[in-house]
């Protein structure tokens, strides 16, 4: 009898040890207090979001979404990086990048409107600073669509950017940048093509009124408040032409984009910006005086700076995307 009874008792402590000792992915997994309160936020943040509604996701894709948020802060935190939150309005932008992408066959940073991500991310009504990555896969055998197989698929596409070595390390530079704090995530996948792009956001300006299509010489304003303790260290605005419809075949051939243009039209030095200080908000005048796409960069510094002294962006990353259309 007491052999029996020992006997049973070893069984229930191995089976203990070994369900304490079983890898966490192997059991199965209970969202968190904090997990759901995140994810009834990102549900309400997703409903309240009216701009390109037809990249909506729906529920099961966003809970897909902030799970490949958790792979991608880890590679960050591995490199001291801080997490970033997922951003609502940058994933509809990836995702229709994504399914356009896939239906026609090609993987890159244009669309075929000839847009780059900076003025996609604008036009979608986006005035931060946003970086991208892109991966694609295809297949003749046909693809299991499934939400295991789309997270996996999105976990290889994160895993080969981050498995880059310099000097070709761009991606991995994207995604462990310290000042990213939101990121766009968007996927697509059909029986034979997948889409997987990430759109990191710098977001520390907060915008109001800002136009997205002036006249030729019209006089406007750019109204920004810095969100933090910051303050407005350098302007620079780009000009490039009407963006030109592309081809699949054109957009491969394309490799990395500019984050400028070779046409710097002007730019503003902190104690320039300083002179437009009205409480803790910022009203830069501008007029612009010739047809094209502006693309409107602003740096940030913890210190303010009202004199005239030597500047330097070199390791400043600029907090807005702003892109203003003029026309005649």
């Amino acid at each position: 009898m007491f052999r029996k009874l020992w006997k049973t008792i070893k069984i229930f402590v191995i089976l203990i040890v070994v369900l304490i000792c079983l890898p966490h992915s192997i059991l199965p997994k209970q969202l968190s207090g904090s997990k759901t309160r995140d994810i009834d936020e990102y549900i309400r943040l997703n409903e309240s979001e009216t701009r390109l509604s037809e990249y909506k996701d729906d529920t099961e894709a966003l809970k897909l979404k902030l799970a490949q948020l958790e792979v991608i802060n880890i590679s960050r935190k591995k490199f001291r990086a801080q997490p970033v939150r997922l951003d609502i309005l940058a994933s509809r932008v990836a995702n229709k990048m994504c399914a356009e992408a896939a239906k026609n066959d090609y993987v890159g940073h244009w669309n075929m409107a000839g847009e780059t991500p900076y003025q996609r991310y604008a036009f979608a009504g986006g005035y931060d600073h946003v970086s991208e990555n892109a991966f694609g896969e295809w297949t003749t055998d046909g693809f299991e669509i499934s939400s295991s197989a789309i997270l996996s698929m999105m976990k290889k596409g994160h895993g080969t950017f981050m498995a880059e070595r310099a000097p070709n390390d761009g991606h991995k530079k994207t995604i462990i940048d310290k000042y990213h704090n939101y990121a766009g995530i968007g996927y697509f996948i059909s029986e034979k093509q997948f889409r997987y792009y990430e759109e990191f956001i710098d977001r520390y300006l907060e915008f109001e009124n800002i136009p997205s299509v002036v006249k030729i010489d019209q006089n406007f304003t750019l109204n920004i408040k810095p969100a933090g303790k910051e303050y407005p260290y350098f302007m620079v605005v780009y000009r490039e032409n009407y963006p030109k419809p592309m081809t699949p075949a054109q957009i491969k051939r394309l490799r990395s984009y500019a984050d400028f243009t070779e046409e710097q039209y002007l730019s503003y030095t902190a104690w320039d910006l300083s002179g437009f200080k009205s409480g803790n908000r910022y009203n830069i005048p501008l007029k612009l005086s010739k047809t094209g796409i502006y693309y409107i960069h602003i740096f940030l510094d913890s210190k303010e700076i009202t004199k005239p002294t030597s500047l330097n962006t070199k390791g400043k990353t600029p907090a807005s995307g702003i892109v203003i259309t003029v026309r005649d």
